[in-house]
């Protein structure tokens, strides 16, 4: 159906982004499954064929692609499966109690491993240079600095849950107050 893949260019990739498509390329390779995206530089396609309870990831290079067609559309499933296989799991819902815990515990974490760290509104900033947002896990760290992002992260990640090391969890460690505006009385 389509041939001279890479003189198509974007507008036309993008058309065939979401269908079933089967790719002739170099050497009589061919290759089917879903298309879920073209790379606009390279001309590359990510073809996902999904399993039983796992999914196949292919990438067939831009410029051994000699031919390609759409074989199906896809149904209502296929498409919400594709809009969200590479998107990140979706964070925790956690009550107002349960983000302060969190921020509490993993403040207390860094403090203790000598890591310099305020409170900057519902946000914990690190050394100056990182900020740490809830839900307050190693992912919810944001710098410009990798090497920073990367050591704390991996800090954290580290951290006792509070079910195995109760220090961490400011409701049962008598030395921190654990709502300290209530002390400035």
């Amino acid at each position: 159906m389509q041939s001279d893949w890479l003189q198509q260019g974007p507008l036309q990739w993008l058309r065939d982004v979401g269908k079933q498509v089967k790719v002739k390329a170099g050497r009589g390779e061919e290759h089917r499954g879903w298309l879920l995206t073209v790379d606009p530089v390279s001309a590359s396609l990510v073809l996902v064929d999904f399993l039983e309870d796992a999914a196949s990831v292919q990438v067939v290079m831009g410029h051994a692609v000699e031919q390609v067609e759409v074989l199906q559309e896809a149904d209502q499933e296929t498409a919400e499966r594709l809009q969200t296989f590479f998107a990140p799991p979706a964070a925790p819902r956690l009550g107002p109690e349960e983000l302060r815990r969190r921020r509490a515990g993993v403040r207390r974490w860094l403090e203790k491993n000598r890591v310099p760290v305020e409170d900057q509104g519902d946000e914990l900033r690190v050394a100056g240079v990182l900020t740490l947002m809830a839900p307050y896990r190693p992912e919810d760290c944001c710098s410009s600095n990798q090497i920073i992002l990367d050591r704390i992260q991996r800090l954290i990640r580290t951290r006792p849950s509070p079910e195995t090391d109760p220090e961490t969890d400011p409701e049962t460690d008598p030395g921190t107050d654990p709502d300290p505006a209530q002390s400035r009385d």
